[in-house]
């Protein structure tokens, strides 16, 4: 490869990584079942979060309670900027 060659090909790799950070930060979750058959979210974090149906939906069943919790620890709750 030409010089030329490997600085377009530098460019085209910065932008692709530029779009995926910014993919990463504030973009929308998205959802997948897993080989095993778990649903997996992505998007929340470095790495997806995966529980199988009867797990999320024992998580959801608990939404308020984890929402009184959350209100009711908040000065010790980190938020991630």
């Amino acid at each position: 490869m030409s010089d030329q060659d490997l600085k377009a090909e530098l460019e085209r790799l910065r932008a692709e990584n530029a779009a995926l950070k910014q993919r990463g930060r504030g973009g929308a979750a998205s959802m997948k079942v897993s080989e095993k058959g778990a649903l997996s979210v992505y998007g929340l974090g470095r790495f997806p979060v995966t529980l199988y149906r009867e797990q999320w939906e024992k998580l959801l069943s608990m939404a308020d309670e984890i929402k009184a919790f959350i209100s009711e620890h908040d000065s010790q709750l980190k938020k991630k900027e």
